[in-house]
């Protein structure tokens, strides 16, 4: 995770920045499809112009944005399984085998150590799992393209493992199911990000506004189905204590993950403090 960007090429950039138009890349003709859909990437994603000229000039396309592809297949492929196993497509969790899983998490089960991550592969049913794959999809796949597979990764997983955790403090007869913690984890820390960077969030606040209410509603809609009286057959229903936990990941290690672009983190003091804290709170 070190920096590639040599000091000449930087110089040559801030220069070019400074004499060009702001919208340079915009105005350029000739391009094929993926170098423009390159170009969407860079502006939807880097706030700083320099980064995005950068991104924009080396980008290269090995290795390929797998492992937000990857985790949304797999959870497609599971949510088909249990749906064509239990014959319920809705609320997978009003089902009483459902939660007999080995990939749900509850944290009556913590000697289990995979279901601390396994769970992401399980969903609600068919609505969380299309918010969660729409997201990982639209954001995951533009962030792990520009800020590569190791650090996005990280993150989702971060988040991820920092739901169950929370859960096993906060929510203890709870069980979890869903990607939401490391979906969270990403779209926090991007939009932190943008907002950081760029002193707000100028002519896509309407865009970004109508992303904040549709992640607002899931919220409402996971923390209904948490105290919502459940079938009695079904048990407690799943916590949503892993989207909040996921947010503060983002918001937190997310940011200076995301802020760090194409620069090593390994020199950055406030990088091993939030290490060092998502250690102690993992311990």
């Amino acid at each position: 995770i070190s920096s590639k960007r040599s000091s000449s090429f930087k110089r040559a950039i801030a220069n070019g920045q400074r004499a060009l138009p702001r919208d340079v890349l915009l105005d350029e003709t000739g391009l094929g499809f993926y170098k423009r859909f390159v170009r969407y990437v860079a502006y939807e994603i880097l706030p700083c112009e320099m980064d995005r000229r950068w991104y924009f000039y080396q980008h290269r396309t090995c290795p390929p944005p797998v492992f937000m592809a990857a985790v949304t297949l797999t959870q497609i492929i599971v949510f088909l399984c249990y749906g064509a196993r239990l014959n319920k497509w809705v609320l997978q969790t009003y089902h009483p085998e459902y939660m007999k899983s080995p990939l749900v998490y509850h944290p009556g089960h913590r000697a289990r150590a995979w279901r601390f991550l396994t769970y992401m592969f399980m969903h609600v049913g068919l609505e969380q799992l299309g918010f969660n794959a729409l997201l990982q999809l639209m954001i995951g796949v533009p962030l792990e393209m520009v800020h590569g597979i190791l650090r996005i990764s990280f993150l989702y997983l971060a988040g991820v493992l920092a739901g169950s955790l929370t859960v096993s403090i906060t929510d203890m007869r709870a069980p979890l199911v869903g990607g939401s913690g490391g979906v969270y984890a990403l779209c926090s820390a991007h939009l932190a990000n943008v907002v950081m960077v760029s002193r707000g969030l100028g002519a896509r606040r309407g865009g970004y506004g109508v992303v904040a209410l549709w992640v607002s509603s899931e919220v409402g809609r996971a923390v209904w189905l948490r105290f919502s009286p459940p079938l009695p057959a079904s048990g407690p229903q799943p916590s949503f204590m892993a989207h909040l936990a996921g947010a503060i990941v983002g918001i937190s290690m997310g940011l200076t993950i995301l802020r760090s672009y194409e620069e090593s983190l390994q020199d950055q003091c406030g990088w091993w403090v939030l290490l060092l804290s998502y250690g102690t709170f993992l311990l």
